[in-house]
């Protein structure tokens, strides 16, 4: 009986234990185990999802201007060799001022040009389809004729069920509304508290993080957290960066050939380039539309400007800043974004290639301790 159990167990271990394809359909059955077993318990994570409803506006928010202002307070730091308790509120010091400068000398041209635009959008836009019926109704593109019918049908109806689905589902209610406006005038009033002890401690947070862990664990742990860190740091930096100097390039262009709106539609494009790949094409929708409505030699010029926005801060801007930092490929950044914003929407776009990173780290490092401990990866000399 002792040797039947004994020659079991020797089989079991040889065709289960010691198969690696039986391993790791193993672990893989017990991932999407655990994952169910979440699923049906999600009311007991709901206390969690909402503290992160609540903290998570300002606590992103402070995330992006810790990136984007630490390098400054710590080149400043060395520079005058002051605290950086003073450092840092000087700093705020200036950039309220600069912001009570953007909102008396911006904020009004911005509401009435953005107010005149939105008014007379429909005209614009009748305008342009106007046109290009004129245009396929020449004999020589007849041809065309239906399937332009089809497209602007589709695209009708499409923009239709989109605006009906952001009406219906952004604010349900006037509750729904108060509580969305409570969350971002709170986060608002929250974010610069917990920017100020970013600033103040954030180097710090590495260290301390990798105090709950054993020792022989937190080097490997602050490895991660530095990886992270500079992945993220880059990324937002260059971004916000780089969406600085389009704004600035397209409102230069655009006030050359005397555009209207073009403080506006400048800085939107700005907005929009946070948007990988895809912002820019965005930014150029209205400024098409708007020239096409103008002049033809309008729409001509408009697209001039695109195409050298579109030369310096593919050559010059965006390597020179951005440079390798994510290595991720193009291909892959355009898989990310059209998936991240059909389960997440806008947010989903902004913050899919940063989450995106942040996860290629945590994975990287996790396939390197399995090939540590399983082995079988070597290649053979």
């Amino acid at each position: 009986m002792k040797t039947t159990k004994e020659s079991w167990r020797t089989w079991f271990t040889k065709l289960v234990l010691n198969n690696r394809i039986v391993v790791n359909l193993m672990i893989i059955l017990l991932l999407l185990l655990i994952i169910l077993v979440f699923s049906k318990v999600t009311w007991f994570f709901q206390p969690i999802s909402d503290f992160v409803d609540i903290v998570g506006l300002p606590i992103v928010l402070a995330g992006v201007l810790y990136y984007l202002f630490n390098p400054l307070v710590d080149w400043l730091q060395k520079k005058f060799h002051v605290s950086r308790v003073w450092t840092i509120t000087g700093l705020f010091i200036v950039v309220i001022l600069l912001l009570v400068l953007g909102v008396v000398a911006l904020i009004p041209v911005i509401r009435n040009q953005a107010t005149d635009f939105l008014k007379n959008w429909p005209d614009y836009w009748n305008h342009l389809i106007n046109q290009l019926e004129v245009w396929l109704n020449d004999p020589r593109l007849g041809q065309f004729q239906k399937e332009f019918d089809q497209l602007s049908k589709s695209t009708t109806s499409s923009f239709s069920k989109w605006a009906s689905s952001i009406a219906n589902h952004t604010f349900t209610s006037v509750g729904g509304l108060i509580s969305s406006v409570t969350k971002i005038v709170v986060g608002l009033i929250t974010m610069p508290f917990i920017l100020f002890y970013l600033l103040k401690d954030g180097h710090r947070l590495p260290k301390y993080l990798a105090h709950f862990l054993p020792v022989q664990k937190r080097t490997g742990f602050t490895q991660i957290l530095t990886e992270i860190n500079g992945k993220l740091s880059g990324y937002i930096r260059g971004q916000l960066i780089v969406a600085f100097c389009v704004a600035i390039m397209f409102f230069v262009g655009y006030v050359i050939i005397g555009l209207k709106f073009a403080l506006t539609l400048g800085i939107a494009a700005g907005f929009l380039n946070l948007i990988p790949y895809l912002g820019s094409f965005l930014a150029m929708i209205p400024s098409i539309v708007l020239a096409a409505f103008i002049s033809p030699w309008m729409l001509v010029k408009v697209l001039i400007v695109f195409a050298i926005e579109q030369t310096i801060e593919g050559r010059l801007i965006s390597p020179l800043i951005l440079g390798t930092n994510l290595s991720i490929h193009p291909v892959t950044i355009l898989i990310v974004l059209l998936a991240s914003g059909r389960m997440f929407g806008v947010l989903g776009v902004i913050f899919g290639i940063p989450v995106y990173a942040v996860g290629k780290v945590i994975l990287t490092h996790l396939f390197r301790w399995y090939k540590r401990q399983n082995g079988g990866y070597e290649e053979e000399s």
